[in-house]
């Protein structure tokens, strides 16, 4: 995801870390999308070129991802 920010040119405009626990393992590989606070879990490489084009570049986050927990995605 790194890479790809960079190869689009958003370096300036997005940060993108690597985390320790996010408290969501039970979901499998997460991302967290700020300041929206966007979860998206059971993310696989196949899915960053999407959640990059949809959410970060035409602000529409991947619905098909999302976490439904209560605990995220509340707002």
């Amino acid at each position: 995801m790194k890479e790809r920010v960079k190869e689009l040119g958003l370096k300036t405009k997005v940060r993108v870390n690597s985390s320790g626990c996010l408290d969501a393992c039970e979901f499998g590989p997460s991302i967290v999308v700020y300041p929206e606070q966007i979860w998206y879990s059971k993310v696989t490489i196949d899915d960053v070129e999407e959640i990059i084009q949809s959410h970060i570049i035409n602000n529409k986050p991947v619905e098909r991802l999302l976490n439904k927990h209560p605990k995220y995605n509340q707002d």
